[in-house]
């Protein structure tokens, strides 16, 4: 089954010239109850000019049942509570989170399969989206551009050194959080980020004076990130 019949896909391409292959894809994941749309305005407000054209996908979670809602949603996998800032893996969606990982894995591969080779791909994601983009990013096979977490966690903490993919083992890591965020408190973020650093990342931490969102400066933080990680390819 393919990707497209799985999950729908939009996409946008920027650049000089949008029928060019691109230099870079971003596959952007949303979050719990949205879908690929609510990040489509980030392409606007990102200048990844100076990269050259530049791929954005954007998939819709599966529809699925939650624990936290009476009606199908569109989520990743089931968010459910956990027991510590760190969370246990018993209390995870293990099973959600590695479909997922299977789906995201294959858009990854689908851009490969299009020209634009895995270390110039980078898994982007808020919410749930960045939990994914951890949960994939960190064990595929092929090493990948850079990884953002916007308002995130580490999923599965406990498995992830044994599941680490040696071609992704110091990855990029750009990681935003707001320190009034209600929805992934501050410090199962921050406990994420000190679990990355300890298997060796070099973690980009952002914290912002904002709640489970995305604010201006965040946006421009990240576009200097990314116009340094993918300009050399230019």
């Amino acid at each position: 089954m393919s990707v497209r019949q799985k999950i729908q896909l939009r996409e946008t391409v920027t650049g000089p010239d949008p029928k060019a292959i691109p230099a870079a894809t971003l596959i952007v994941l949303h979050g719990l109850g949205t879908d690929g749309r609510d990040f489509a305005p980030l392409v606007s407000e990102l200048d990844l000019s100076k990269v050259g054209a530049v791929r954005y996908v954007f998939p819709d979670a599966p529809l699925r049942k939650v624990s936290v809602n009476d009606e199908p949603m569109r989520a990743w996998y089931d968010p459910r509570p956990v027991a510590a800032v760190t969370g246990a893996l018993s209390t995870q969606d293990e099973e959600g989170l590695r479909a997922s990982q299977e789906v995201v894995q294959a858009l990854i591969d689908r851009e490969a399969a299009r020209g634009v080779p895995p270390e110039h791909v980078v898994l982007l994601g808020f919410s749930q989206g960045a939990v994914m983009a951890l949960m994939a990013g960190l064990r595929a096979p092929q090493r990948l551009a850079g990884l953002v977490v916007l308002s995130g966690y580490l999923p599965l903490p406990g498995a992830t050194e044994a599941e680490l993919h040696p071609a992704n083992r110091d990855v990029p890591i750009f990681m935003a959080h707001g320190d009034q965020d209600a929805v992934v408190v501050p410090s199962r973020a921050k406990a994420s980020r000190d679990a990355l650093t300890d298997l060796g990342f070099d973690i980009a931490w952002h914290p912002y004076s904002m709640g489970h969102e995305v604010c201006p400066q965040q946006i421009r933080d990240l576009n200097s990130w990314l116009a340094s990680l993918l300009q050399p390819w230019h």
